[in-house]
């Protein structure tokens, strides 16, 4: 009989044929005496993303299975969805199918969540591989392509404040999961041409309403594959549009309607000094400049997402 997995690594992908190969690569190579399995979750591809998965089962490690599930609808929100929901394992490690991870990923996953049984998820340090020289002052938006490098000390992230590990690394107990996932989530992910994120921070929200913690890891490493065209103005500056635009739905996650107006009065107010501020110290520089365009944007973007999510809710309602 077959050993139950310990730990599950689901790759949500779409298109993901030419991306997949390296990450699975270094899944083949993990290190450590785990029973785990491999999920690949294929959101609706239109590529060979399947025939990618086939050749790689066939020549995959004894302590370890790979599977291939498809998910119809699309969005990430839905794809780890159905990961968590074909997961044997009571962890499951989330990495995004242009992700790679260190041989000792796994292993290390799994000893952190014995280390820490709070932990309803967490993440490690997410280092950037660049296929060519990021801007000056990049680590100034470095976060907006999920890298995180925190040290090398543990710590509890400030859910409270939005401070959380980015889903492309991401831990996650899986009953917790289970339990606090929203059955209608707000966020389901860059879909339909559009860059509004924070799928993964909103099921992570629920988790801090529910008294879980959520943790820095540093002992996990994993490389972001960043190939040249994300490197550019238009893509960075659509991508901080819609870390800010996610602000104020993630901000009044189990928040009373009462208390709500306030709550976006208070993301108008504080977002707009921010912009005032960095418009005033950098001047027009701001305009020039792709690292502090993006940082303009990303503030008045979450400025302006409380009318964004008032205008959302409106839409439903017709």
């Amino acid at each position: 009989m077959t050993a139950a997995a310990e730990f599950t690594v689901a790759v949500p992908t779409y298109n993901g044929a030419q991306r997949l190969p390296q990450v699975l690569d270094a899944l083949r190579c993990q290190v450590g005496d785990l029973t785990w399995e491999a999920v690949v979750v294929d959101n609706n591809s239109q590529d060979d993303t399947a025939a990618v998965v086939r050749q790689a089962q066939q020549n995959w490690p004894s302590n370890s299975s790979l599977r291939y599930c498809f998910e119809p609808t699309q969005g990430l929100a839905f794809a780890r969805s159905r990961a968590i929901a074909v997961a044997t394992a009571p962890l499951v490690g989330f990495l995004d199918d242009d992700v790679v991870p260190a041989r000792d990923w796994v292993q290390q996953a799994h000893r952190f969540a014995q280390e820490h049984p709070q932990a309803g998820a967490y993440g490690g340090q997410i280092h950037g591989e660049f296929e060519q020289q990021p801007p000056d002052n990049f680590h100034r938006i470095q976060a907006l392509l999920a890298i995180r490098e925190g040290g090398e000390q543990p710590y509890r992230y400030r859910a409270e404040s939005l401070s959380l590990p980015p889903g492309a690394a991401l831990v996650v107990r899986r009953a917790v999961w289970q339990d606090c996932s929203p059955a209608h989530p707000e966020l389901v992910g860059r879909v339909n041409g559009k860059m509004l994120s924070g799928e993964d921070y909103e099921v992570l929200m629920h988790m801090h309403q529910r008294g879980w913690q959520i943790w820095y890891a540093p002992s996990l490493h994993s490389y972001h594959q960043i190939p040249a065209h994300r490197l550019e103005r238009p893509y960075l500056m659509s991508l901080a549009q819609g870390c800010g635009l996610c602000i104020c739905p993630l901000r009044l996650i189990n928040i009373s309607p009462w208390k709500q107006p306030a709550i976006m009065a208070r993301i108008v107010g504080g977002n707009l000094k921010r912009l005032m501020l960095h418009y005033g110290t950098h001047g027009l520089a701001t305009f020039q400049d792709p690292v502090l365009a993006c940082e303009a944007e990303l503030w008045r973007s979450a400025m302006m997402s409380p009318f964004f999510f008032l205008r959302q809710k409106l839409t439903s309602l017709v």
